[in-house]
Order: C-alpha cells, then sequence, then structure tokens
C-alpha cells in the first residue's frame, strides 16, 4: 500500500556500503523501518541522507506492506525546517538522547495520532526555546501519558513515591518506595506545561538525579527497556 504520511526519524544505520536503514514513528501507521537503498550515494534523488537526522519531522511516500518486513520510502521533505535542533550542540545531544529513548519505548505499529501529535509539538517548542535544562525530565514524565504509566497522582502530597506502583504513599512498604529530596523535586514537574518547566530552578546534581529517578521509572514499567547510550554525553553537557 502506497502512503502519504507525516513521519518522525527515531534512528538511521548504515547498512552495506550506501544504505541505510531509518526507524520512523509515523502519524498514519506507528513504528516503521525502512530500508533506503544507495542514498548514502545519491545526490540527485529524492531521498538524501540529511533528511534522516535524528528527529526530523518529514513528510514521506512509502509503500507499506505490513508484513513485518524492511518497509520502503518513495519520496521524502522536511515538513518543518528546525533552526536550531541539529546546530546548537546541547539540542542536538538532546535530540540524540530523546530519539533513543523514544525507540527504545515505543513499539506499536498502529495508528496513535495523540502521541505523533504529542511528540511533534514538543520538538518545535524545544526548536524555538532556549532555557531548556529541564526539558528532557518533562518530556519523558508527560510520554508515560501516552505510553500508559502516568504516576497517579491523586495522593501526591505524601512523601513516599513507590516507583514500582507509580503511586505517592505514606509509608515505606516496598524496596521500591522512596522519600528523598529528588522525589521532591520530581514533584514540581506535575501539573505544568513546558514554559512552566523551563521555569523550575534546579542544581545540575538535582536535575541529574530526577532524570535517573525518570529513567528507573521506564526500567520499572516498560518491557524491553534499555538504558540510552547516549546518556553519558548528555550527562557531561548538563554537568
Amino acid at each position: 500500500m502506497i502512503e502519504t504520511t507525516k513521519a518522525i526519524v527515531f534512528s538511521s544505520l548504515k547498512y552495506a556500503e550506501a544504505d541505510l536503514i531509518v526507524t520512523c514513528f509515523t502519524q498514519k501507521s506507528g513504528l516503521k523501518t525502512y530500508l533506503l537503498r544507495g542514498v548514502l550515494n545519491s545526490k540527485k534523488g529524492k531521498l538524501k541522507a540529511s533528511y534522516f537526522l535524528p528527529l526530523t519531522q518529514l513528510e514521506i511516500v512509502a509503500n507499506h506492506k505490513n508484513k513485518g518486513t524492511l518497509e520502503s520510502i518513495r519520496e521524502a521533505k522536511v515538513y518543518h525546517t528546525y533552526q536550531t535542533l541539529h546546530t546548537n550542540v546541547v539540542k542536538s545531544s538532546l535530540a540524540l538522547f530523546l530519539a533513543e529513548m523514544l525507540k527504545n519505548s515505543i513499539k506499536e505499529e498502529e495508528t496513535n495520532i495523540r502521541l505523533f501529535e504529542y511528540i511533534e509539538a514538543s520538538l518545535q517548542w524545544l526548536d524555538h526555546h532556549d532555557n531548556i535544562a529541564n526539558f528532557h525530565i518533562h518530556f519523558l514524565l508527560k510520554l508515560t501519558e501516552h505510553l500508559g504509566c502516568y504516576p497517579d497522582t491523586s495522593e501526591i502530597e505524601l512523601p513516599y513515591f513507590n516507583l514500582a506502583e507509580g503511586q505517592f504513599q505514606n509509608e515505606d512498604i516496598s524496596i521500591y518506595s522512596e522519600m528523598s529530596e529528588r522525589v521532591d523535586d520530581f514533584k514540581m514537574f506535575f501539573g505544568i506545561n513546558f514554559d512552566n518547566s523551563s521555569a523550575l530552578k534546579l542544581t545540575k546534581k538535582a536535575r541529574l538525579d530526577v532524570l535517573n529517578l525518570v529513567l528507573e521509572y521506564y526500567q520499572l514499567h516498560l518491557h524491553g527497556y534499555k538504558k540510552p547510550k547516549s546518556l553519558a554525553v548528555l550527562n557531561q553537557l548538563f554537568n
């Protein structure tokens, strides 16, 4: 089936001499992986390797056979041109980290318009703003809404956070219950938008502690989750 759809690039991997294997999250068909033959040697073709940088927002014409094999892309064009995401060193490092997190977290090969629009709008916000030190934490927390594991905030005033249950509790009832400064800082990210989160004042250590809490939460709640390799680079930049 030939399908025209928006797509956000999650990863691209060189294959053989001049091919790319590209994973995208598409608006119409969820997660798809494509084999792009000869794209690294192509100078005049409809596909360019530069289109497939992490988190690039594309409109593609793709052949979706939906047989569990690698798909193909006939045409591609960038429908939202980033101004800073791929040129600012901090933002490009964030892009690598978030792309890796998204690829590790999203597995569904089905339409999810709300999830696509959340990722799309969030990345455009990141591209257009400068105060972004807390962006990745807030982005990953809000992403859990779409992944079906958003924490229960009905008793957020309680001191303990149970990472395994995703609940705030009054007592230390398991090895996953925690009362700490990072839990207190984590609470500040609930019920706000990106503009509000950029105003949160956290030390570098506190920010790293909250990020690690979020990543631990992902590990407990997402099957097959892998710690992102790009995390080390991100931590160096924010330190």
